[in-house]
């Protein structure tokens, strides 16, 4: 049944384009094929846009709606100067921890150290303590410049003030040295103010 009928219809197909052409023939394909895609696949590319927009609207809402960020509050240079020399001060109290320090890297460059003299002072504008170290040394030049350069390092709150040289003939390499060095340090009652006045700090 099937055999006879598929004959029939190529034979029927066959008098259809004789009739017809192959150019009509293509042309009305393609006009089929034409109106199936405005039918069909515009519509759904239509749907697709409208639902992309709807999604970008929701966003665009959604970040109108969030709290504006507030911007960070940045000190002035001054005042961050001083937060950051109040940050830096050695802490009160460990006076004689310093102190074995400088000992420690006088004796490592093969300084004779002698008997040093301390004052401890407060600056009441400042709200911070001062230890004032005077020490004779006795060595040559580069030896005394190192321990300079090493009790800077070792302790960050300590400046050199002044240095003195004495040389007993012009001969002789030991200098005998004067070197001046003070601590800055913290005022216990006035770091907790501060800290109390910035929490976040």
């Amino acid at each position: 049944m099937r055999s006879l009928r598929l004959p029939q219809f190529l034979l029927q197909s066959r008098l259809l384009l004789s009739r017809f052409g192959w150019d009509k023939m293509a042309i009305l394909l393609l006009t089929a094929c034409a109106l199936a895609t405005w039918l069909v696949v515009i519509p759904r590319m239509e749907a697709e846009l409208k639902a992309q927009q709807a999604a970008i609207g929701k966003l665009q809402a959604l970040k109108r709606t969030e709290a504006p960020s507030v911007p960070a509050v940045t000190l002035p240079v001054p005042e961050r100067r001083l937060q950051n020399f109040y940050q830096v001060l050695g802490q009160n109290g460990y006076q004689e921890q310093q102190l074995k320090t400088l000992f420690a890297i006088a004796a490592k460059n093969g300084l004779a150290l002698s008997q040093a003299e301390y004052k401890l002072a407060h600056d009441q504008d400042g709200h911070f303590h001062t230890y004032r170290i005077s020490l004779p040394l006795k060595g040559s030049y580069a030896a005394i410049r190192q321990f300079c350069e090493q009790v800077l390092e070792a302790i960050p709150f300590a400046s050199l003030n002044d240095i003195n040289f004495k040389r007993d003939s012009i001969g002789n390499a030991m200098l005998e040295a004067r070197i001046s060095i003070t601590l800055y340090l913290a005022d216990a009652d006035a770091a907790t103010k501060r800290t109390s006045r910035n929490p976040d700090s």
